[in-house]
């Protein structure tokens, strides 16, 4: 499936207070958004005469650039945590990427891979920092504005590194400066949403949640930039607001994984804000012990 993904109005049990349509990048082949921005800059480092590239992901980014490469003709290497989901390492490993899995926490995976990539002489492609992938998550937007019959009041867009809302937030500027964009991130991994409220990147040592598309502990400068310019609020949900919310969108028939769900959560929160919102459904690629977990036991999470 390539885009553009569904725009579908989402059932009354969603939406809170408001009329509520959910772009569903879970819908891919990969379950998520981070092919948009992954084949842009493969073909970009193929076009540079790169032959193989070096990255670090908690699992969807990995997969997207595994895939990328195959579909660009380059060797991929993913460096991920040790505790990273199993079913996203599977899927990086059925995209043909070798995964060689380093520390407890992304970030410790970014450097390690910083430095082989810096050793090896092949680039290193940092999730978050690459422009290309603005233009492709821009894309969302384009498809989002092209798909509802008049501009979103609110676009909720979950936000781990913060290159999601960036690239939306630009295109929304550029098509429909009038739309509110809010972020989303886990209380758990509150650096972006602290950044945010700062206007600079803060050092945040706080990073314990489960949704590992969230899961960031350093903030990249320039992504905290560009979400203080597009973003007008970033706001945080407990873990237990994300696994409710993944048992809220199971119970219609949607598996989401955490970081999907934290959009969701923050539905529940919303005022009515008297125009359609739209929220961002980035992926569903969830190990299925934790998604049991969420749908029958979310009180088993911090609130």
């Amino acid at each position: 499936m390539s885009s553009p993904t569904d725009l579908q109005e989402a059932p009354p049990a969603l939406c809170g207070a408001n009329r509520v349509f959910l772009k569903r990048e879970d819908l891919h082949e990969l379950g998520a958004f981070k092919w948009r921005g992954a084949l842009p800059t493969l073909e970009a480092f193929r076009r540079r005469g790169a032959k193989a590239v070096v990255t670090a992901s908690t699992g969807n980014h990995g997969a997207a650039v595994a895939w990328a490469a195959r579909r660009t003709g380059a060797r991929a290497v993913v460096y991920a945590p040790r505790n990273a989901s199993e079913s996203k390492l599977d899927l990086i490993q059925a995209m043909g990427a070798e995964i060689r899995l380093v520390g407890d926490d992304l970030d410790f995976a970014k450097d390690e891979a910083r430095r082989f990539a810096a050793e090896s002489g092949v680039p290193f492609f940092e999730d978050g920092a690459e422009p290309t992938q603005l233009e492709g998550y821009g894309a969302i937007t384009d498809e989002i504005l092209d798909q509802l019959p008049s501009p979103p009041t609110v676009v909720v867009v979950p936000v781990g590194n913060g290159a999601l809302i960036g690239g939306i937030g630009l295109a929304l500027g550029r098509r429909a400066p009038g739309a509110r964009l809010m972020g989303v991130c886990a209380k758990e991994a509150p650096v972006m949403a602290l950044s945010f409220d700062a206007g600079r990147p803060v050092v945040c040592d706080r990073m314990r949640t489960f949704a590992d598309g969230l899961a960031v502990r350093v903030a990249i400068p320039s992504a905290v930039a560009l979400v203080d310019r597009v973003a007008d609020s970033v706001v945080t949900v407990s873990e237990r607001e994300i696994a409710r919310a993944i048992g809220a969108f199971a119970r219609e028939g949607i598996r989401v994984e955490g970081a999907a769900a934290a959009g969701g959560a923050a539905l529940a929160r919303m005022p009515a804000v008297g125009g359609p919102v739209v929220v961002v459904v980035t992926g569903r690629n969830i190990d299925e012990e934790l998604f049991r977990r969420a749908v029958e036991r979310p009180e088993s999470f911090p609130d």
